[in-house]
């Protein structure tokens, strides 16, 4: 297991900041209501940003380094949640969390995964809840059964690289929320299941571009589709 870190990102750049007041007037715009809530104080320090950034880092290492469901979940609230969202894998409270790392996830990962970081960001959620968001490229080959990514498909042997974006929430010193995305598509086209010619999804391009923008030119699926 191969993990990167880069570094947090914690601070408001001029761009940014201009970027922010954009946003806010458009929320403003459209009123509190459209988002379920009012809004709350964002603001953080810089010592809370790396103290939430160890907390989850330390949860990731309890996952792929001890690889020890009990320890994953010491790191978490009773009631907190996990979801998977593409296949909708994960549970809710510490026994269910507990059964699905040891059943279904911590047992079920590749022994080559990599993580490669892209982006970190560290602040407060609309609702004022603190929250880490991540966002790295995914790499593994398919050679053993994933319960928790691809259930009920056998291994293939295959490699596949895949953008991830993980949301994670805190309450005090311990997690209460994970939300992990991907394209689940471009994961599928990769281990053969679907066609990424004929079905418009990218294969192993959609990881390429991410890491380095001007690897993959844009539009590819558009201009195929043009030319029949």
């Amino acid at each position: 297991m191969q993990i990167s870190r880069g570094h947090a990102l914690v601070l408001v750049t001029t761009v940014a900041a201009a970027a922010l007041s954009v946003w806010l007037g458009l929320v403003q715009a459209q009123g509190s209501n459209h988002w379920g809530s009012k809004s709350k104080d964002c603001s953080m320090s810089n010592k809370r940003a790396a103290y939430l950034l160890k907390l989850w880092d330390g949860h990731v290492a309890t996952e792929f380094t001890e690889k020890s469901a009990d320890a994953a979940v010491a790191t978490m609230i009773p009631e907190a949640t996990v979801n998977h969202v593409p296949v909708i894998t994960g549970g809710a409270g510490k026994d269910a969390l507990r059964a699905f790392y040891h059943d279904n996830f911590i047992s079920k990962m590749p022994g080559d995964v990599s993580l490669v970081p892209l982006e970190r960001t560290v602040g407060k959620d609309a609702n004022g809840v603190e929250t880490v968001v991540d966002e790295f490229i995914f790499k593994f080959t398919h050679s053993i059964k994933m319960d928790w990514m691809l259930p009920g498909i056998e291994p293939t042997g295959k490699q596949v690289s895949v953008p991830f974006i993980v949301v994670v929430k805190f309450k005090g010193d311990k997690l209460s929320a994970e939300r992990i995305y991907w394209d689940q598509a471009t994961v599928l086209s990769q281990i053969g299941v679907l066609q990424p010619t004929t079905q418009a999804t990218t294969g192993g391009d959609q990881a390429k571009k991410m890491a380095d923008f001007g690897s993959v030119p844009s539009n590819g699926l558009i201009n195929a589709a043009a030319q029949g």
